[in-house]
């Protein structure tokens, strides 16, 4: 196990320390003077990182890749609120050295607990054809194994081990939650979309080393793979409703909601429409939760701009918190709407969720 994770970036702060990372993202820079300087992104199971090494840079640029783990010494400090590593040494780290639970982040929650949940809600489905066909797919080892690990992005939401079933079963809640205030929903059919609106994810990433795309998750994305996997499910359902499956494919090309994010075809009947408002919300919100942890070590309440989400957040728990001095209170001040422009020598850190900093 390693001694020093990204989370514990605060108690070292202008300090040198040694550790190993993978190596998220690779680039190589010009400097001012037409020199290079590597630019990386490093992660390990509580975050990412962002690095820079400025010197002896062309005795290191082809001995490491993407994907690749690093032994790296560097110090620790902060540009415009937010860590960074400025490198000293580097080495590449062979097979043998790896310890890969060090470096993947993984849901704190029980998965057996999860999956036993989602079963429970699917039990109590009431229409038998969308019944067996989810069961069909639980059923199935291999599924079962990857839907149980896989993450539920990349990035931008649930992107941890145990991401995409976390956020099926919380999906799920809510779906069963909403459609008790609106009688006309077909639970039964929306629970299905919600079961299956991801389920691409699992031949769509890899995460192996670090989450990326496969080959076919670029080519294709995981909805034209989730279209395959039902097609090859409902092969051994015969008898299955012709228009009932229309209903569950448009469910699943439409869950993106609009024409610019994905889908293509808008949601066009209610449980469509639930299903896309209720997905983008449960990751909305976990886009929130996890930008929040991130930053819990500024003093302000207010967040750094979030990419995704198009805005600066105010945690209100830190908002309404007694003010310690008017001194601190001053230093919470909002921030811009739009990120600051930052110089190409010198990017600013970013600290991902430490979602296992506390497994």
């Amino acid at each position: 196990m390693k001694d020093f994770y990204i989370c514990d970036c605060a108690r070292h702060e202008n300090k040198i320390v040694t550790s190993s990372f993978v190596v998220v993202a690779k680039q190589i820079k010009p400097k001012k003077t037409g020199e290079p300087y590597l630019a990386l992104t490093l992660g390990d199971r509580s975050g990412q990182l962002e690095a820079k090494m400025w010197d002896n840079v062309e005795d290191v640029l082809d001995a490491f890749e993407q994907d690749d783990f690093l032994k790296v010494k560097g110090l620790i400090n902060k540009y415009k609120l937010r860590f960074q590593l400025t490198i000293h040494k580097l080495r590449k780290l062979g097979e043998s050295e790896i310890d890969f639970a060090d470096y993947l982040p993984k849901t704190t929650k029980d998965i057996d607990e999860l999956w036993h949940t989602l079963a429970n809600f699917v039990d109590s489905f009431q229409n038998p054809h969308l019944k067996s066909l989810v069961q069909a797919f639980m059923a199935d080892a291999e599924i079962a194994a990857a839907y149980r690990n896989a993450p539920a992005a990349k990035t931008l939401h649930h992107a941890y081990i145990g991401g995409l079933l976390d956020h099926v079963v919380s999906l799920f809640r809510s779906c069963d939650l909403v459609c008790r205030n609106y009688p006309q929903i077909n639970r039964d059919l929306l629970l299905t979309g919600a079961f299956l609106h991801d389920i691409g994810k699992v031949h769509e990433l890899t995460y192996n080393r670090s989450f990326t795309y496969t080959t076919k998750g670029q080519l294709l994305g995981h909805m034209i793979i989730e279209l395959e996997m039902l097609q090859a499910k409902l092969a051994l359902l015969p008898g299955f409703p012709e228009e009932l499956k229309t209903l569950v494919e448009h469910l699943i090309i439409s869950h993106h909601g609009q024409y610019d994010f994905g889908s293509p075809k808008l949601p066009m009947f209610p449980e469509a429409l639930m299903l896309h408002y209720l997905d983008d919300l449960d990751s909305k919100m976990e886009a929130m939760r996890a930008h929040f942890e991130r930053e819990s070590t500024l003093d302000g309440p207010w967040t750094s701009y979030n990419p995704s989400l198009g805005r600066p957040l105010l945690n209100t728990e830190k908002f309404l918190a007694p003010k310690k001095t008017a001194a601190s209170e001053e230093k919470s001040g909002a921030p811009a709407e739009e990120p600051p422009a930052s110089k190409e020598s010198a990017d600013t850190g970013t600290v991902l969720p430490g979602v296992v900093s506390r497994q």
